[in-house]
C-alpha cells in the first residue's frame, strides 16, 4: 500500500528524520513505535500531507506520491487520526464529519437529509448507537475517537494513521477500537498504529517499525517478539522500570481532606465529589486511580482553586483551613498542578523554553521592577539540567520539543515555586517508556526531599510503580484506600468499577 525511502526532514539546526524507510502492508495493521523525539510525530504530519518540504520518496498504491496539503492526501486515501482529537465541539455528529466536504442539493444548498443518512450508515457501521444530530460536546471521549474514525471512513481512505487512540478512553471503549480496527483490515485497510502502550500492540499489531532519533531501526513481524526485545530497539538498550521502596516513614501530615462535596456546576442536584476524606504526609506519594468521569481531576482542580464557588467541607494544609479562591491563591499556598492536557493547559506553546519555564515565578525573576534577562536563563538552565531536557537551547520553541520534553518543561515550571504538594494528574500520558522511567525517578526524588505528592493516573502499573498509598476513586466518591503492600491490580480495579456496572457484570 505505502513504501516509504530515505525520507530526510530537517527543521532549523535539527535534523528530525534522516533517510526513513518503511513498507506498509495492506490489510495489516504495522505499529510504529519510538521514543518521544525519535521522529514519529514527524514522519506522520509528512504522510498526511502536513509537511511538503522534505528529501526521500514517497510510493503509495505503487506510483510517486506528492502530497499538496492534507486535504489532498485525504483525497488521495491518506487519512489521520490525531491524538488530540480534531472535533468542533458545538457543531453536530453530521456537521464534524462533512466540515468541508458538504453534500449539496441540486439548487447549490446544503442536503442535510443525505448527510443525515451517510452519517447514520457511518455510524452504524463502527456500532456508535447515537444520533447524527448529537453536538460532539454531549459525547464521550471514546464515542469522540469513533467520530473521527467516521470522518475517515466518509473519504473512503485505503491508509489510515492512529495516532495514540487509546490514550485517552477506557477498557470497554478500547476493545471496541479495536473491533473496529479489526473490520477495518478485513476490508484491506491499511492502519498505521503509533501508541506507547506497548501491551497494546501485542493485542492489534500484525508488524512493528522502530524509529531511533530519526532513522528507521528495524521492521518485522509482531509474532515472535518480546515487549524487552521492542523496548531494547527502541531505546538501544535495556531499560529498568523504576519502582519505589515500600519502606514504612513516619507520618507528619501537610494535607487533610474532611468530608469534601463538590455541586455539579450545571445540575445542582448532582454531586461531583462526595463525602470525600483522607490525609497526605510529608514525602508521602498517594496515587488516585478511579475510570473515565470518576472525579479525579475535579479533586485535583478543587485542591488548587478552580471550583470554588461549589465547595463544602474542610481542606487543611499543615493544620491551617485552606480555602481557595483561586490558583493564585493555592499557588501561595504551596500547591502546584501539573495538568492532565499539557498542551492545552500546561505550555504556551508558541513561547521558548525558558519563557514557558518563568511563567510561575515572574515576581522572583525582576530586577529594579523589570523581568531580569540574567535570572530568567539562570533558572532556565538549572531545570534544562536538572531534568535532563532535550533542547538545542532554552529559546527553543516548546510546540517543537517531544512530548516527554514538554512535559519536563511543565514540571519545571511548577517546581520553581517550590510546592509543598506537588498535584499530577495524568504526568506520563503519551510519552515513552524511557521518558516515564525518567518521570518516575524525579517523582520519587522529589517525595525523599519532603514533597507530598498526589499521582492521578489512568495506568495502573503507574500507580502501582511509584505509590506509597493507592486511593480508588468510582462515580465522584472513595471507595476503597490501599498501602502499596497490600494493592493488586484485581483489588483496585473492582474498587474503581461502580457498583451498579459491576453488579451487571456479576
Amino acid at each position: 500500500m505505502l513504501e516509504v525511502n530515505n525520507i530526510t526532514k530537517r527543521f532549523p539546526g535539527v535534523i528530525a528524520l534522516e533517510n526513513v524507510c518503511l513498507s506498509i502492508e495492506a490489510g495489516k495493521v504495522t505499529a510504529l513505535i519510538g521514543e518521544n523525539g525519535a521522529g514519529k510525530s514527524t514522519l506522520m504530519k509528512i504522510l498526511s500531507g502536513v509537511y511538503q518540504d522534505f528529501e526521500g520518496e514517497i510510493c503509495f498504491k505503487g506510483a510517486p506520491a506528492k502530497f499538496s496539503g492534507p486535504k489532498d492526501a485525504q483525497q488521495k486515501g491518506i487519512a489521520i487520526i490525531h491524538q488530540e482529537l480534531n472535533l468542533i465541539p458545538y457543531l453536530t455528529i453530521t456537521e464534524n464529519i462533512f466540515l468541508g466536504r458538504e453534500m449539496l442539493t441540486q439548487f447549490g444548498t446544503i442536503d442535510k437529509t443525505r448527510m443525515r443518512k451517510k452519517t447514520q450508515e457511518l455510524l452504524d457501521r463502527l456500532k456508535l448507537k447515537v444520533k447524527p444530530e448529537t453536538q460532539v460536546v454531549k459525547l464521550k471521549v471514546g464515542q469522540q475517537q469513533i467520530v473521527e474514525i467516521a470522518k475517515s471512513l466518509l473519504t473512503d481512505a485505503e491508509l489510515i494513521i492512529m495516532d495514540e487512540p487509546t490514550s485517552a478512553i477506557t477498557g470497554s471503549e478500547v476493545d471496541l477500537l479495536f473491533d473496529i480496527i479489526d473490520n477495518l483490515r478485513a476490508d484491506g485497510k491499511a492502519i498505521i498504529y503509533v501508541s506507547h502502550k506497548l501491551d497494546e500492540l501485542f493485542r492489534i499489531a500484525d508488524n512493528y517499525v522502530v524509529l531511533r532519533d530519526g532513522k528507521s531501526i528495524e521492521s518485522g513481524s509482531m509474532a515472535g517478539i518480546t515487549q524487552d526485545q521492542l523496548i531494547a530497539k527502541m531505546v538501544g538498550r535495556k531499560i529498568e522500570i523504576m519502582r519505589k521502596g515500600t519502606g514504612e516513614a513516619k507520618c507528619e501530615k501537610l494535607l487533610e481532606v474532611r468530608n469534601l462535596t463538590l455541586k455539579h456546576p450545571i445540575r445542582p442536584k448532582e454531586d461531583l465529589l462526595r463525602n470525600i476524606s483522607f490525609e497526605i504526609c510529608k514525602g508521602e506519594i498517594v496515587g488516585i486511580f478511579g475510570l473515565m468521569g470518576a472525579g479525579r481531576t475535579e479533586l485535583l482542580e478543587t485542591f488548587f482553586g478552580l471550583h470554588a464557588g461549589g465547595i463544602s467541607g474542610h481542606i487543611l494544609m499543615e493544620g491551617t483551613e485552606l480555602k481557595c479562591a483561586s490558583p493564585s491563591e493555592a499557588i501561595a499556598a504551596g500547591l502546584a498542578l501539573v495538568p492532565e492536557d499539557r498542551k492545552k493547559d500546561g505550555l504556551v506553546l508558541g513561547l521558548d523554553v525558558k519563557t514557558n519555564i518563568s511563567l510561575t515565578t515572574l515576581a522572583d525573576l525582576e530586577k529594579l521592577g523589570t523581568l531580569s534577562d540574567a535570572k530568567e536563563a539562570a533558572l532556565a538552565d538549572k531545570y534544562i539540567s536538572e531534568l535532563k531536557i532535550k533542547t538545542s537551547s532554552q529559546k527553543q520553541k516548546a510546540s517543537n520539543l517531544s512530548g516527554g520534553n514538554q512535559q519536563k518543561i511543565v514540571l519545571a515550571k511548577w517546581l520553581a515555586t517550590k510546592p509543598k504538594l506537588l498535584l499530577l494528574d495524568e504526568p506520563t500520558r503519551g510519552i515513552d517508556i524511557n521518558a516515564k522511567n525518567e518521570i518516575y525517578k524525579l517523582i520519587i526524588k522529589l517525595a525523599e526531599e519532603g514533597l507530598g505528592i498526589v499521582v492521578v493516573s489512568s495506568e495502573l502499573p503507574e500507580i502501582l510503580a511509584v505509590s506509597d498509598r493507592v486511593l480508588v476513586m468510582a462515580e465522584g466518591a472513595l471507595t476503597a484506600g490501599f498501602s502499596i503492600a497490600e494493592a493488586t491490580e484485581d483489588s483496585i480495579l473492582r474498587a474503581a468499577i461502580p457498583q451498579s456496572n459491576f453488579e451487571k457484570q456479576a
